[in-house]
């Protein structure tokens, strides 16, 4: 997702300057008041003002009590950590957030992509998503038997999305197969409706 979105020149702390809320905000889209209610809960949970991996798989076992969310969670931390710092700061904290509660489906899907898109080419490749998809199936304790491979659900992706046949998904193709059809949206970015 290349480097802080915020540019050079922020650099947070535990506190926030006016300025800091009104870029964060002008970034963000969202208010100034809730910029710093974010921030607030953020520096609670994370006093060092960095989210490392340990703590972030920690926050996001207790969405998923009864998976395994740590293959998971290295995809989304590594999507989350813009500048790849091994760390999560409060502004792509923010951004990650804005992007996530968004309701515009083409900027979730292009965050998924930047997630599934592990090696960072520009393309999605087979053995991408079925790295995913196995670190999927674990997070939501499904069965990996019979009809519900890992392996088939990204046979049945490609067969849908590859439009040009060659073996691996542009973010366009991505984008345009998950906005076609609503099964691939909801399994491949949940939260894009």
């Amino acid at each position: 997702m290349g480097n802080n979105p915020a540019g050079p020149g922020l650099k947070l702390g535990k506190t926030l300057s006016d300025a800091d809320v009104i870029e964060l905000s002008a970034l963000s889209g969202f208010t100034p008041e809730k910029v710093r209610e974010w921030h607030s809960g953020f520096i609670k949970d994370c006093p060092s003002g960095k989210l490392n991996k340990k703590k972030f798989v920690e926050v996001y076992k207790q969405f998923y009590p009864t998976g395994k969310a740590e293959k998971f969670c290295e995809y989304i931390f590594r999507a989350f950590d813009n500048d790849s710092s091994g760390n999560i700061d409060f502004c792509e904290f923010l951004i990650a957030i804005s992007i996530t509660a968004q309701e515009e489906p083409k900027k979730k899907l292009e965050w998924a992509f930047s997630m599934y898109d592990i090696d960072r080419n520009g393309f999605i490749e087979k053995k991408e998503m079925k790295k995913i998809m196995e670190a999927i199936f674990d997070l939501l304790g499904e069965e990996k038997k019979g009809t519900n491979t890992p392996q088939l659900k990204v046979d049945q992706i490609f067969t849908r999305m590859d439009v040009n046949g060659d073996g691996k998904l542009s973010k366009e193709e991505f984008i345009s197969g998950c906005l076609q059809d609503d099964y691939l949206r909801r399994l491949l970015a949940p939260s894009a409706s």
